[in-house]
């Protein structure tokens, strides 16, 4: 079984290409259960944020599993697989263990180093454990994924400055506000994660009064209680906008909610010596329609243009450290994955030595009837005694071989040289509980 992973993000899409492939948490059950229907399949985790959508999968073959991860994200998109060709990105393997670390230490983040992205990874792996979609091989990897970004935030200084995309966003929103967000009323329309993030991080900064609203009323009210915001009702948007100069909108919606009409009486109401009324869009699909930019007295600030803003910041100064950090985890698991990998193959070559050995020992029981037991029980010894020390070297040097880069081969040779029938199963002995990032080490790997 071999890793493999497909996605797009920011990087690599627009907006609108990310907004079709985005894969909203009432689909997320669905999407899996179509991935790993596929015949190359066997496992994947869907991570779905506001700027990368990635599909990690154990796969059988690599075209194969290409080809059907496709297929699902093109159905899912509406769109043919061919189409998407230009946005997505492809790692097998070692790549793809690679990868999916750097995601996890928030290399791979348009504001490098948050660490926003470990809780949308940790979501992302147990949505998947819950839908049994992830199995032994990608348990594995996403507990060390975790573990590996939570190291590279307890190890160095790239989170430092406690960026994240609300923040960043934040800190164009206050260059456009005279450079401060202290006492600027506010609206933070959503209550998830990201929702949460956005009214923590305006009462933060002083910004007020904050007005919190949901389509659900009851978890609008729950978190605005919890920083001494006020909730209100999502049919008072307007009015709420009328009042306010900053909106951080995150919602889970599949439509726009801040339509070109719901802005437009939003800004009828409102104060035009007031200066811009600023919004910031962090949800993809985008929850700003795309003609709310065009009015007067609106600066929208959305993922695109974020990513277009971000591009020369220069990284964290302790990326460097990051990337050794996670040089050096890919190195270590990867060692342990092809060690693992011919456990399988010794097990089945050990399990075939025990076969020819109880079978002539049932001969000789048939041939030789005048055997006492204690005899019996002497030659029984003594073969296998034989037969284990035949193995112990080899078994011994192809775990050691095996290890190396390349070593999946060895165990390729000894089934070939002995005709072993090996289960096409992950390497992993048992299939973990879905637990924090501190847990269930691979041999070798560092804290």
């Amino acid at each position: 079984m071999k890793l493999l992973v497909v996605g797009t993000s920011y990087r690599t899409a627009p907006v609108a290409a990310l907004e079709q492939l985005a894969v909203a948490p009432a689909d997320l059950t669905r999407t899996l259960d179509r991935l790993i229907a596929r015949p190359y399949v066997s496992e994947a985790v869907l991570v779905s944020t506001c700027n990368r959508v990635e599909v990690y999968a154990a796969v059988s073959g690599f075209h194969g599993g290409l080809g059907d991860i496709c297929a699902v994200l093109g159905e899912h998109a509406g769109t043919p697989p061919a189409a998407l060709a230009n946005h997505l990105y492809v790692h097998y393997d070692a790549a793809a263990v690679d990868h999916v670390f750097r995601v996890a230490a928030g290399l791979d983040s348009m504001v490098v180093g948050e660490a926003q992205i470990l809780g949308q990874l940790r979501d992302a792996y147990h949505w998947a454990a819950g839908a049994d979609a992830a199995g032994r091989l990608l348990h594995e990897l996403m507990q060390q994924a975790l573990r590996v970004g939570k190291r590279a935030h307890a190890e160095t200084g790239i989170d430092r400055a406690g960026q994240s995309v609300v923040t960043a966003a934040l800190d164009l929103a206050a260059a456009l506000l005279d450079g401060d967000l202290a006492g600027r009323p506010a609206l933070v329309v959503g209550a998830g994660a990201m929702g949460a993030l956005g009214v923590a991080t305006l009462s933060r900064r002083g910004a007020g009064p904050l007005t919190v609203t949901n389509r659900g009323t009851d978890r609008a009210v729950r978190l605005a209680e919890s920083y001494g915001a006020s909730a209100a009702p999502m049919a008072e948007l307007t009015d709420v906008l009328s009042t306010v100069d900053i909106v951080v909108a995150a919602t889970a919606s599949t439509e726009p909610v801040l339509t070109r009409e719901v802005v437009a009486r939003g800004l009828a109401g409102r104060d035009p010596g007031r200066g811009p009324l600023v919004l910031l869009d962090l949800a993809v699909p985008r929850d700003v329609a795309a003609g709310v930019a065009e009015l007067d007295g609106v600066e929208v600030i959305d993922i695109a243009r974020m990513a277009a803003l971000l591009a020369d910041e220069p990284a964290a100064t302790d990326a460097a450290a990051v990337e050794r950090i996670v040089t050096a985890e890919v190195d270590s698991f990867l060692t342990w994955l092809r060690g693992a990998d011919v456990a399988p193959t010794v097990a089945a070559l050990r399990g075939r030595a025990e076969d020819v050995v109880s079978a002539e020992l049932r001969r000789l029981a048939q041939r030789r009837p005048d055997l006492t037991e204690g005899q019996r029980a002497e030659v029984a010894r003594t073969v296998h005694r034989v037969v284990q020390r035949l193995l112990h070297q080899p078994t011994v040097r192809v775990r050691q071989l095996a290890a190396e880069p390349g070593g999946d081969q060895y165990a390729a040779l000894l089934r070939e040289l002995f005709g072993l029938q090996v289960p096409q199963t992950s390497p992993v002995d048992t299939v973990p509980d879905v637990v924090d990032t501190d847990t269930t080490p691979y041999p070798g790997g560092e804290r």
